[in-house]
């Protein structure tokens, strides 16, 4: 029988079914040419994996693609989705890798997001399940679903195809840990982007976006910062009005959300929309608020696609399960575990001081409850922050790139870094190629400023995969 008609006759034994932010991280792909697929299949999975009483268990959301897949013993590629729903297995890198290896690939919906929600009602209380440790073992769970789901379409026993772990940005934190928590489970882990440290205070998250901004749009972004803080204190209604944000009630809502546009540019490789109309509206004399707000509702809110709902309080309060709940999900993981507080430098920063570590704090406490604050130290102490002790792991990161100040950012040889230098080099660019959003397909380098650079670190990266699988293959498992 032909490899071909083998996958054919596997295909066929396949059931179709079984029965998650802007510079929170959150990467939107939409349509379905850039998915690889978006059929979804479902398992039971255990609500709580710390409690050896509580079996309760929840349907949780699935994808398969397997056009590429080398029978029997290709690798399989856990493609882990992170905060927000998942519709699909979205046609980054990852498939041009899928071609390259013969690998399967499949991704899992995180836990409480999209569809895979537990509760109708995302009260604080039901929301105790959601955390990065639980969602570790449900990929730890699938994994070993998945696989011998596999030897039974394959009428085999004990037998362990090489996996490798793949994520960005929180999934990439999570394939760094999942890698570090299960190493007999996966032969190496991509960690994109991951922010693998936990940090109460995140200021360096503004200083590299002065950096990426470069002195003159610096500049100009400070002077829009500072006009905006003028005309909140004197006509703060007609204020948001202009920016389409009069929802916002609370200053500190409507600065975070003003703050979070200028950063998208710089964050998802797309800083030139930004700065080029800003500097030219400040050497022509035009009003910069103007052109600020422009660029807000016409790129941010208009072409990038962010609901202004996502900064309102009042929204985040609500506990219905809806198609907007990533809102709340992701803000219950900041406000529990990771904090991540992007707050204004003490000095020469570009967001409001307003948006403080009180900001953030108030944010917790109203949304979610008395209590509710995050324990950083203990979350660091659980994984290592950057100095986790994990092997078979490669961190990669953009240099324009806010995010990665929490990343692991230097190289040891069991967990290689590396660094891509351009000037839209954001948010995964390994894996999503230039800009990061809107996505192009199978990573497309070609508009990276410097595609040699992204081509250089992929290298880099297929050497570790290709090594790291050949090293669980001569010892005929899945790690070592």
């Amino acid at each position: 029988m032909t490899l071909a008609s083998y996958l054919a006759v596997f295909l066929l034994l396949i059931p179709l079914s079984n029965g998650a932010v802007t510079s929170r991280f959150h990467h939107r792909v939409t349509g379905s040419s850039y998915y690889l697929t978006n059929q979804e299949l479902w398992f039971n999975q255990t609500l709580d994996h710390f409690s050896p009483i509580d079996h309760r268990q929840f349907a949780q959301r699935y994808y398969e693609f397997l056009d590429n897949f080398r029978l029997p013993d290709g690798p399989i590629f856990l493609k882990i989705c992170g905060e927000s729903a998942c519709n699909g297995i979205s046609n980054d890198y990852i498939s041009v890798l899928a071609k390259k290896f013969g690998a399967a690939v499949v991704s899992l919906e995180h836990r409480y997001y999209g569809k895979s929600s537990p509760f109708k009602s995302l009260s604080t209380e039901n929301l105790k399940y959601l955390s990065s440790k639980q969602a570790l073992f449900d990929l730890a769970v699938f994994r070993q679903y998945y696989q011998e789901s596999l030897n039974m379409k394959l009428n085999r026993s004990n037998v362990e195809n090489p996996w490798f772990v793949f994520g960005v940005s929180y999934s990439g934190a999570l394939s760094a840990w999942f890698r570090l928590k299960f190493p007999h489970l996966t032969c190496g882990s991509l960690a994109s982007s991951a922010v693998v440290r936990a940090i109460y205070n995140f200021t360096e998250f503004d200083q590299q976006i002065g950096e990426s901004a470069g002195p003159e749009c610096k500049a100009v972004l400070q002077e829009v910062n500072q006009l905006v803080e003028q005309k909140l204190a004197t006509n703060g209604k007609a204020l948001k009005t202009l920016f389409g944000a009069a929802e916002l009630k609370i200053d500190g809502d409507f600065l975070y959300f003003l703050a979070d546009a200028a950063v998208i540019a710089f964050q998802y490789g797309n800083p030139d929309i930004l700065c080029s109309p800003l500097i030219q509206a400040k050497k022509a004399g035009e009003d910069l608020v103007d052109a600020y707000a422009s660029y807000v509702k016409e790129y941010y809110v208009g072409s990038f696609g962010v609901n202004v709902q996502t900064y309102n309080q009042q929204h985040l309060k609500n506990t219905a399960l809806n198609g907007d709940s990533g809102d709340r999900l992701w803000w219950f993981q900041v406000c529990t575990e990771v904090a991540y507080f992007q707050v204004a430098p003490s000095n020469d920063s570009i967001r409001s001081s307003k948006v403080d570590t009180r900001y953030h704090l108030d944010l917790c406490k109203n949304v979610f409850g008395e209590g509710i604050y995050p324990d950083v130290d203990t979350t660091n102490l659980y994984y290592g922050g950057t100095k986790i002790a994990g092997s078979k792991i490669v961190f990669t990161n953009g240099s324009q790139d806010p995010w990665r100040h929490a990343s692991k950012q230097t190289s040891s040889p069991d967990m290689p870094s590396y660094l891509i230098s351009c000037h839209n080099c954001g948010h995964g660019t390994d894996m999503r190629g230039c800009p990061q959003s809107p996505l192009s397909p199978e990573g497309d380098a070609k508009n990276c400023s410097s595609p040699d650079a992204v081509h250089k670190v992929r290298q880099q990266v297929v050497e570790h995969i290709d090594l790291w699988l050949s090293q669980c293959q001569a010892a005929g498992r899945s790690s070592m």
